[in-house]
């Protein structure tokens, strides 16, 4: 399916690995112009031809530099996906209510809202005037609040809320705003030594490896599986294309099958 992006553009933040890098590689290959944007530019973010920009999207005046640079490079923006988000992966992060800090739930909000939020007011001029797109990359938890930790299940809830709000403000100007609340997805975050997913098989004294075999039952994922990251990036590609136009203001799950409800 051709889906007439060729010649557009797009930033795409949180894009050094994972689902972001995932992203940024599909847009690309649908000959979409990316700037993408990451703290840390890796390697394999430079391989995939993107224009790339190192930005602590997590800081107030972050995410409006990032967008003042992208506008430098593309001219205008037709697609701004909010992919950045998560956090560190401490023992606070995992523990009770009582012993989370003020501290842990504004980096949390910081990253997983407010950088949204920024990009977003920064780029709606240039998006108005290509009666773009806004994709933003929400959580499961948002919907299951229990399923994660707490700072960053409230964090997506609220993003999911935002781009819903935002949907009825822009849409009768052009621009649609959607939501992808993904899984567990098959990144580093789950995979790594240093990730959420060894803090977790630690707290369950397991190994990694045995942690994340069991996983998909354990969450109720009816694929048996983790999600790949290519299979949300397509999504993100289809609703920035014209195949999508009646397509707004909806929040996308793409969990395979934890959600049991309608």
């Amino acid at each position: 399916m051709d889906l007439h992006l060729s010649g557009k553009t797009a930033v795409v933040t949180g894009a050094s690995k994972g689902l972001g890098l995932a992203i940024v590689r599909t847009l690309t290959a649908e000959g979409m112009r990316v700037v993408a944007a990451a703290r840390t530019i890796t390697p394999q973010l430079k391989e995939t031809g993107a224009v790339t920009v190192s930005a602590d999207l997590a800081t107030p005046g972050g995410p409006g530099e990032l967008i003042a640079q992208a506008l430098a490079e593309l001219g205008e923006i037709d697609l701004l996906v909010n992919n950045v988000g998560g956090g560190d992966a401490t023992p606070e992060v995992a523990g009770p209510f009582a012993d989370m800090s003020d501290d842990l739930w504004q980096r949390t909000y910081e990253l997983n809202l407010f950088s949204a939020i920024r990009a977003t007011r920064a780029a709606l001029p240039s998006l108005l005037r290509r009666r773009g797109g806004v994709v933003n990359i929400s959580s499961i938890s948002a919907r299951m609040p229990s399923g994660g930790p707490m700072p960053y299940a409230t964090a997506k809830a609220a993003l999911t809320a935002f781009g819903k709000a935002l949907s009825e403000e822009v849409g009768p100007q052009g621009v649609r705003v959607n939501t992808i609340s993904p899984g567990t997805i098959r990144t580093a975050m789950w995979e790594e030594s240093g990730g959420y997913g060894a803090l977790l098989a630690g707290m369950h004294g397991v190994e990694l490896e045995q942690f994340l075999a069991g996983l998909p039952a354990a969450t109720g994922m009816t694929t048996g599986r983790l999600i790949e990251p290519e299979e949300v990036a397509s999504l993100v590609a289809w609703l920035a294309s014209p195949h999508a136009a009646s397509v707004t203001g909806a929040d996308h799950i793409i969990d395979g099958g934890v959600i049991k409800t309608a």
